[in-house]
């Protein structure tokens, strides 16, 4: 399908409202789950009508091309009219332009959508596939373990890392992830899991995609009739374990030095990759203390007015990698990655989200997530991003608090 000379499918779309659906994560597959989700809202898929897949450096952009030329032929019936109704496609991108994991696009079967009070049903082709909740599968625990990356292993990384920024080898922050394994039982509903993340962090974005699951905090970017904006976050400390400890937690990410640095070279690798689409960027004068169950961030939202058309999917591909997941300058801290991480990143840090046929969409970047290979297989990761001043101890206890998301939902 990368192949524009390719012949596209021409998907008959028709979106239905219903009654309110309580919630989506009952109606999913258990076993191969799909679904995008903040507060309760978003959209969810059944089965694969089309499915595209992509590899290589170029994998972003020939999906945006690909998608494009999948809308151009389809016929789309959509009196709902909301984010996320009518034809859309579910995404899920490598992190790494080598990476042995491929990028998909997925469109579903049988979409279902929840908004503002408004669900729906959009089905592909006249798919007569049954919309109803089923009971969740036998309670389940696993037990994760030290990957490719212990901890030792990781503290010495951080400080190689830290070293060769000292250097001034032209490295300013590079952001390293240690892994996480463990396996999955066979049969395993992976429904309970994705209401674990929903329910324990309901601000950020719980999603499903093809093996990859998870609940980022983070926003890549979303497009939303010619508005786009993002959320970036970069620098985080732990939660107090009471009201005063907390407040002095949140008020020393707040002015810690390290912390700010970390954020402004995410904040500026968001700015330089869209200002060439609009003309009225905006951002936040100063981060914001973002709180999370397990984490306080330092945040900065960013909005602008797009001035050439571009879709979501033609922005994600301009963004990825952030400096928030790799860091700054991109090139030198990717070969730091790469020097450092003795693992395949798969999707982690990729974009994750969806796109609809007005090229408007949601993407987050794929934190707080685990992929689950084919044998069951499951890969966890969290990772630091690493300044001059970095200590591996402190990096160290940073990755493991952002594993409690996927530990906690799985254990």
């Amino acid at each position: 399908m990368t192949d524009p000379a390719v012949s596209v499918p021409a998907l008959r779309v028709e979106t239905t409202p219903v009654a309110q659906f309580p919630s989506l994560l009952p109606l999913l597959d258990g076993v191969k789950p799909l679904v995008f989700i903040r507060r309760g809202d978003g959209v969810a898929g059944l089965g694969e009508a089309l499915r595209l897949e992509f590899s290589g450096p170029d994998r972003i952009r020939d999906a945006a091309a690909a998608w494009k030329r999948i809308v151009a032929a389809a016929t789309i019936t959509d009196p709902v009219r909301l984010s996320g109704s009518g034809l859309i496609a579910f995404g899920a991108f490598s992190f790494a332009d080598e990476s042995a994991r491929t990028s998909v696009l997925i469109v579903p079967r049988v979409i279902l959508g929840r908004r503002d009070g408004v669900s729906w049903v959009t089905r592909i082709d006249g798919a007569a596939d049954t919309v109803g909740a089923t009971p969740l599968g036998a309670e389940y625990r696993l037990l994760f373990k030290p990957g490719a990356l212990g901890p030792d292993a990781y503290r010495d990384a951080v400080a190689t890392a830290v070293q060769r920024i000292q250097s001034d080898e032209g490295l300013s922050k590079a952001v390293i992830a240690r892994d996480k394994v463990g396996r999955l039982p066979e049969g395993a509903d992976l429904r309970r899991v994705l209401t674990e993340l929903a329910l324990g962090y309901p601000d950020t974005w719980t999603f499903a995609v093809d093996g990859l699951i998870g609940s980022s905090p983070e926003t890549l970017v979303r497009v939303k009739r010619g508005t786009v904006s993002a959320r970036v976050l970069a620098g985080s400390v732990g939660r107090g374990a009471d009201a005063e400890s907390d407040h002095a937690a949140a008020l020393a990410l707040a002015t810690s030095q390290k912390d700010l640095d970390e954020h402004r070279f995410a904040v500026q690798s968001v700015l330089d990759s869209l200002r060439p689409h609009t003309p009225s960027l905006v951002a936040s004068e100063l981060p914001f203390t973002l709180k999370l169950p397990n984490l306080w961030h330092l945040a900065s939202d960013v909005e602008g007015t797009l001035a050439d058309g571009s879709t979501a999917l033609d922005l994600v591909c301009e963004l990825h990698p952030t400096a928030a997941v790799a860091g700054t300058p991109r090139e030198a801290a990717l070969a730091e990655i790469g020097s450092l991480e003795p693992f395949d990143r798969q999707r982690w840090g990729g974009p994750v989200g969806w796109v609809n046929a007005d090229g408007d969409g949601k993407w987050a970047i794929a934190l707080r997530s685990a992929e689950i290979a084919a044998d069951r297989t499951i890969t966890a990761y969290a990772g630091a991003g690493i300044v001059a001043e970095s200590d591996p101890e402190r990096e160290l206890a940073e990755t493991t608090l952002k594993f409690r998301p996927i530990v906690e939902a799985f254990g």
